[in-house]
């Protein structure tokens, strides 16, 4: 028996050999490592490229009965992303549910230890390993940023979030990182009032583009980022310390 980050008891008598991922960073770990295992992922579930499974729906709608006839070994979920009656009703059905927790750069490398050792029962892959060397670094001198990820109404990262470590790591101070919310609403004026260094606008989850986000800041530096690179904590990792720099202009 192990538990998982949030403490639940999750009961796995031997390797799992079928999963289902309610997680597009989860699913793209799994199918990386071990292709063969993942039966089932969500709609959202974009990579890797090419990735061919069953369809569960949403990560916030899944059909249930579907997911139920994939007689999965292990589901993987995050409390983040996914809704706690879904995993309770698939824990009723007698369904092992592992519940990952991850607000930080640190965290998600322990997280991802655990679920491949804990609740799959699997050896850490060597990408998890090389990801960890690459994020040792320290970043360089920190630069005043905004991360905005929707607009109409505009939300940014706030404070204790994955995405604001990451961002930390790689050189930039978050001007809302002293917000009480993760993800707070706020105002464009605001946004301008606390004189952001450099405007970060990624690819999801709203879809910046050069057309659609930078014409809100005229005057500012705006870097266009890959969504991915900045929100996942999967295979990603390897690369997105490279990518970000050199999107960012932090080179």
């Amino acid at each position: 028996m192990s538990r998982d980050d949030l403490g639940h008891p999750v009961y796995l008598h031997r390797p799992a050999r079928r999963v289902v991922s309610l997680v597009p960073s989860l699913t793209e770990s799994v199918a990386v490592t071990r292709p063969d295992a993942l039966v089932g992922a969500t709609d959202w579930c974009t990579h890797p490229a090419g990735l061919k499974v069953d369809r569960v729906r949403g990560t916030k709608n899944p059909n249930l009965v579907a997911l139920t006839a994939l007689r999965p070994d292990l589901v993987l979920a995050n409390q983040e992303e996914n809704r706690r009656k879904d995993v309770d009703a698939l824990r009723a059905a007698g369904i092992p549910v592992w519940v990952t927790v991850i607000r930080s750069l640190a965290e998600a490398f322990t997280s991802l230890r655990r679920m491949f050792t804990d609740a799959l029962r699997w050896p850490v892959p060597a990408w998890l390993t090389e990801a960890e060397r690459a994020w040792q670094r320290p970043g360089p001198v920190a630069v005043p940023a905004v991360i905005p990820i929707w607009r109409d109404p505009w939300m940014v990262v706030g404070s204790c979030t994955f995405t604001g470590d990451l961002a930390a790591r790689l050189g930039l101070h978050n001007v809302y990182g002293d917000s009480p919310h993760r993800y707070p609403h706020v105002e464009l004026g605001d946004i301008h009032r606390r004189h952001p260094e450099l405007v970060v606008l990624p690819d999801e989850p709203y879809r910046f583009t050069p057309a659609d986000g930078p014409e809100a800041f005229p005057g500012s530096r705006v870097a266009l980022v890959e969504g991915r690179s900045l929100t996942w904590y999967g295979p990603s990792l390897l690369t997105a310390r490279e990518r970000l720099t050199s999107q960012l202009g932090l080179r």
